[in-house]
């Protein structure tokens, strides 16, 4: 069975047809548009490019890849965190932290996933940093010790492209055992050291 001239050229149409749609297709896929708080990494191949943004950015399908930054500063709560101080006496600390990405291809390249190494980081901090100091200390110099771990975090996330802009500690809670030996302290004069 051979196709008559009609057939062949209908062919052909419906080829070239598909091709362009696809091509068009492909094209549109490629723009992308960026918030004013955005940036885009790029990837060419697998290589950096410079980051993009904001506003309308073309990306050559199959050949790069786009991964979205936010530039807008993170509240991040860093849970309970179990800290025995440098008197021994054991406390639950929380805290919450501000930070907000600086270099968006930093942010991706150096480090797997940022918002997770901040938070681990700023877990690990707390505890070290409560756990230097004494009760007491932490109770009455609350500025000093968020002055301290938010100089630590900056200090660790910067070559993440990271800025630690803020550290405030929530919650100092005492441990329920740790209130009952205050309660048998104060009971006795300050001259008898309890048993």
């Amino acid at each position: 069975m051979q196709w008559s001239e009609v057939e062949r050229a209908m062919f052909n149409f419906g080829v070239i047809a598909t091709v362009l749609v696809i091509a068009v297709l492909l094209t549109i896929s490629g723009i992308k548009i960026l918030r004013e708080y955005e940036r885009a990494v790029i990837f060419r191949l697998g290589r950096l490019v410079q980051a993009r943004g904001p506003g309308i950015t073309y990306v050559i399908p199959l050949v790069e890849k786009m991964m979205r930054v936010e530039l807008r500063t993170v509240t991040m709560d860093v849970p309970p965190q179990d800290v025995i101080t440098r008197d021994n006496v054991s406390i639950k600390v929380s805290a919450v932290l501000y930070f907000r990405v600086i270099d968006p291809n930093r942010a991706i390249t150096e480090v797997q996933n940022y918002l997770f190494a901040s938070s681990q980081l700023a877990q690990v901090t707390l505890r070290s940093t409560c756990g230097q100091a004494l009760l007491d200390e932490l109770l009455a110099e609350r500025e000093k010790i968020n002055a301290r771990i938010q100089e630590i975090l900056d200090s660790q996330t910067e070559p993440w492209g990271i800025k630690v802009v803020l550290v405030e500690l929530k919650d100092i809670d005492l441990q329920p055992c740790t209130l009952d030996s205050c309660k048998v302290w104060l009971r006795y004069p300050r001259t008898i050291i309890p048993p």
